[in-house]
């Protein structure tokens, strides 16, 4: 059966490692039957959370402040799977992808348990170094606490510049990854 799958890309670069490792993973998704749909966070307009707890009045845009988040909504609420792609930024995952999945809370607002919707996930990096740890450790204890399945983990270090992914193994591992979905 298709899966519908977002991915939610905080690279800032639309063809740099982090893109070359989605893009792979979108082929196979897509050779494999499921819908796929990407954003680039880095050129979208999204603020933090403020954490107002004001959202959820309004499950087709559920914060109360109004951006380009309201193009990720519909998307992430209908979406099976939620791809996590990075680059490593000082141990972690980058800003823009923090800021907009602080943001998915509104989407929890709008359960009175404010319950997160249950997904399958991805996690997708790139890196000048080798050092996950921190990102790992931040991405299983987001799985346990919203109650999440994560279907992988595609982390690839030693790509500090443009194009330095080229014929590296992580690639052809984001392609099966994708192509075992469905």
């Amino acid at each position: 059966m298709s899966k519908k799958i977002i991915i939610l890309n905080g690279s800032p670069r639309k063809t740099g490692n982090t893109a070359a490792l989605t893009s792979e993973f979108a082929k196979g998704a897509r050779e494999a039957g499921n819908t796929v749909t990407e954003f680039f966070l880095g050129s979208m307009n999204i603020h933090g959370c403020k954490g107002c707890f004001g959202g959820g009045k309004n499950p087709d845009s559920p914060c109360v402040q109004k951006d380009d988040m309201d193009k990720i909504y519909p998307v992430y609420k209908e979406a099976d799977i939620v791809v996590l792609a990075s680059p490593l930024y000082y141990w972690t995952i980058s800003g823009q992808l923090k800021t907009a999945f602080d943001r998915l809370f509104a989407v929890a607002e709008c359960d009175p348990n404010y319950r997160n919707p249950r997904k399958e996930s991805v996690l997708i990096m790139a890196a000048e170094g080798h050092g996950f740890e921190e990102s790992e450790y931040w991405y299983d204890r987001l799985e346990k606490h919203l109650g999440w399945k994560s279907l992988g983990k595609i982390l690839c270090g030693g790509v500090m510049a443009v194009g330095d992914i080229k014929d590296k193994q992580e690639l052809k591992d984001a392609y099966e990854l994708g192509k075992a979905i469905g």
